[in-house]
């Protein structure tokens, strides 16, 4: 997959965004500075990656994150807290309590090893009734999946310039997954990666002619991806079972489709998340439902410049006291950032 294209794809898509998610979403590019105690929910640890790692990544991953002319946002800034580097979307502006809710994902954790047990990855068709086509997706078994076993799913969403490959071509997710069933750290469970972009010409270079398709993807995913999953493996077909979560464009789906379906999913995730997220006095009218939610995960990179939007998120949760985890890595909008957060986020589901 091309990065540069995808960065230069999600650049783009920014003004678009604000249109879709309202002026909310860039209405407080500071949203964490007032700071506060983490919350809760969140248990706050050091972070044991290497100082820097995922920094490097997402400066080759965003050109404009090293300094000089920006992206959408203007001109690059200087380096520093808490006003912070220039990064791709935006100014960052960090406060207290954007940092890691847990110890990064060890050395070697997105490294294939030959002497484990692995998961089947499988492409599947199927027709789409809302989008009047045949559609694909990708379902990661895991090992020694049997018919037999009911499992949860976890339905895992791509951004603006990917598709049903993205989560295991760029993040390894089909790795990590495999190393944490050999470690014994994650509950069996298959895992689902839609094409998220829901019309005829859903190609990952269809470009901003997809934007509308973004939000139909909804529709799709609870009129025919979730029913064809349930029919065709051996799931547990409840909500306690179901869970969602995405990178960037991807995590803004995961928290304006899981949001507004509580009564579909009890885990939900937002890694990045992008400008099509809907501002949070929308995306969360009632605080008091959230209780229905067994882990609500919001995250980001803090040389992001699109961290804001989970910064916005994160402060309304605080205010309104609905737990959740608030976990900000080292890193930017990049691959990097999304496999820490699956190692993390997937440990703590369907228990």
């Amino acid at each position: 997959m091309n990065y540069r294209f995808f960065a230069g794809k999600l650049s783009v898509v920014l003004g678009l965004g604000i249109l879709l998610c309202g002026v909310g979403c860039t209405s407080n590019s500071n949203g964490a500075k007032k700071g506060g105690d983490t919350p809760p929910s969140v248990e706050a640890k050091p972070n044991a990656g290497a100082p820097g790692g995922n920094g490097g990544a997402s400066a080759a991953f965003n050109p404009e994150m090293r300094g000089g002319p920006g992206g959408p946002g203007g001109p690059g800034g200087p380096g520093g807290r808490p006003n912070g580097p220039q990064g791709f979307g935006g100014k960052i502006v960090l406060g207290p309590d954007d940092k890691p809710a847990f110890p990064h994902a060890p050395a070697g954790f997105d490294v294939k090893r030959d002497d484990i047990q692995h998961g089947k990855v499988e492409l599947v068709e199927y027709d789409s009734k809302t989008v009047g086509a045949t559609r694909k997706m990708k379902v990661y078994l895991p090992p020694d999946y049997s018919a037999k076993k009911k499992y949860p799913v976890l339905y895992l969403l791509h951004g603006i310039g990917g598709d049903e490959n993205e989560w295991n071509n760029a993040v390894k997710a089909n790795v990590i997954l495999d190393n944490l069933y050999a470690d014994k750290k994650i509950k069996p469970m298959i895992v689902v990666m839609p094409n998220g972009r829901a019309q005829k010409d859903d190609r990952a270079d269809a470009g901003m002619g997809a934007a509308a398709s973004f939000e139909t993807f909804g529709q799709d995913l609870f009129t025919d991806v979730i029913p064809t999953i349930e029919k065709r493996y051996s799931v547990a077909a409840n909500r306690e079972s179901r869970a969602l979560a995405g990178l960037s464009m991807g995590g803004g789906q995961t928290l304006n489709f899981g949001l507004a379906n509580l009564d579909k999913f009890a885990w939900l995730g937002g890694f990045s998340s992008a400008p099509n997220t809907k501002p949070p006095e929308q995306l969360i009218p009632n605080p008091t439902e959230l209780k229905k939610l067994k882990l609500l995960w919001i995250s980001g990179g803090d040389k992001d410049g699109l961290l804001r939007i989970s910064q916005n998120l994160h402060k309304y949760l605080k205010e309104k006291e609905v737990a959740h985890v608030w976990n900000v890595n080292p890193g930017g909008h990049d691959p990097a950032e999304w496999a820490n957060n699956l190692y993390l986020f997937t440990q703590r589901l369907f228990r």
